[in-house]
């Protein structure tokens, strides 16, 4: 069998539980370079806390540089009550930022699935939740996480003000709506578009710049306008309405977790945030999954790897053009829920529980 192009894959554990399921990744990709004569050469180095504990700084110059050349990114998890009192520019967290920003990954993807075999494992009704599939497309490079002035300034009278500043161009706003448009065009064929135009200017032009983009380039596409607190709602009260969910980078931060709960486990979802092309043609990306860090069952051997390898597969399908394998990996995981077993987050009543490296095992043992 021929050996396909090297591609690089930056590692990137982090903090946690990130190290133990990032371990199970790698056996899948050593798994595919012997039995599917892949060539990906992996590398491995630290970010947030750990990077800061051997640094001083969460991210070093040699490894963000290390992220520009890689074909994709797979990150674990950063931060933990550890690194808490740290300033704000030396925490965790501050990395995750600063890879986003530099690396310009604009697009974050969240895909909300219930498997079917765990719709009991959700705080909703089945009938509400079974089948559920929607994706959130999330603006990550701009809004009030970026935005400037910023900062924490004191004022008369012994008080202080705290000043964040929610802006967005009409190019951000383009860009990541082509994102959700060109994902609806292979899913169902609608975007709901979200922001907060009846009280905040910056909302209205989103509402706006997003029409724009439906009616010039994708007129097939059914575009739904919908305020924030109402969507949040609405995804308690009748999830499936939704397709793909196009919105900022602070109310897809809030709506996303939101979603990620109606599958009934973080553990299992996975993420994917994309930059633009550079001039060679290659998309930068990072992969991570949703379930943070999880410092209270670090080292114990029980955390869930399905949200950081269903990660990879993104990676697989978006970065690493190697649809099949990526639909071989899925499938995987699905025949292992399929068997019964479950880590303890979703574990139920006649259910088999596994460990973190037990779970790889089995995902690697289903992989054709």
């Amino acid at each position: 069998m021929k050996k396909q192009k090297m591609k690089k894959i930056l590692l990137l554990p982090g903090d946690g539980v990130g190290p133990e399921v990032v371990q199970e990744v790698k056996k899948i990709i050593e798994w595919l370079n012997s039995k599917k004569s892949l060539n990906f050469q992996c590398e491995e180095d630290l970010i947030g806390g750990a990077s800061f504990d051997k640094h001083k700084n969460p991210i070093t110059d040699e490894v963000f540089y290390k992220a520009l050349e890689a074909d994709a990114v797979i990150l674990g998890a950063v931060g933990g009550p550890k690194w808490d009192n740290l300033e704000f520019s030396k925490r965790p967290e501050r990395a995750l930022l600063k890879l986003r920003k530099e690396l310009k990954l604009f697009a974050n993807l969240r895909p909300a699935i219930c498997f079917k075999q765990l719709v009991d494992a959700s705080s909703l009704k089945p009938e509400i939740v079974s089948g559920l599939d929607i994706m959130i497309v999330r603006e990550l490079t701009g809004g009030i996480y970026f935005g400037e002035p910023r900062g924490i300034k004191p004022i008369e009278n012994g008080e202080r003000k705290g000043i964040n500043t929610h802006i967005y161009t009409s190019s951000e706003i383009k860009r990541v709506a082509r994102v959700a448009f060109e994902l609806a065009k292979k899913r169902n064929k609608k975007v709901t578009s979200c922001e907060k135009s009846n009280v905040m200017e910056a909302g209205l032009l989103w509402r706006e710049e997003v029409q724009s983009v439906k009616d010039n380039e994708f007129p097939d596409i059914e575009l739904e306008h919908m305020l924030a607190d109402n969507c949040a709602m609405q995804l308690l009260k009748n999830p499936k309405q939704f397709d793909v969910i196009v919105t900022d980078n602070l109310f897809g931060d809030i709506l996303s977790d939101e979603s990620a709960m109606l599958t009934g486990s973080l553990g299992l979802l996975p993420s994917a945030s994309l930059g633009v092309k550079d001039k060679n043609g290659k998309t930068r990306s990072m992969y991570e999954p949703v379930h943070g860090s999880a410092p209270d069952i670090a080292g114990k051997g029980i955390s869930n790897p399905i949200a950081t390898i269903l990660s990879f597969s993104m990676a697989l399908r978006y970065s690493l053009d190697l649809e099949k394998e990526a639909d071989n990996l899925d499938q995987a995981v699905q025949k292992v829920l399929d068997d019964g077993l479950r880590t303890k987050d979703i574990l139920s009543k006649g259910k088999k529980e596994v460990s973190t490296s037990q779970m790889g095992d089995a995902i690697i043992s289903k992989l054709k």
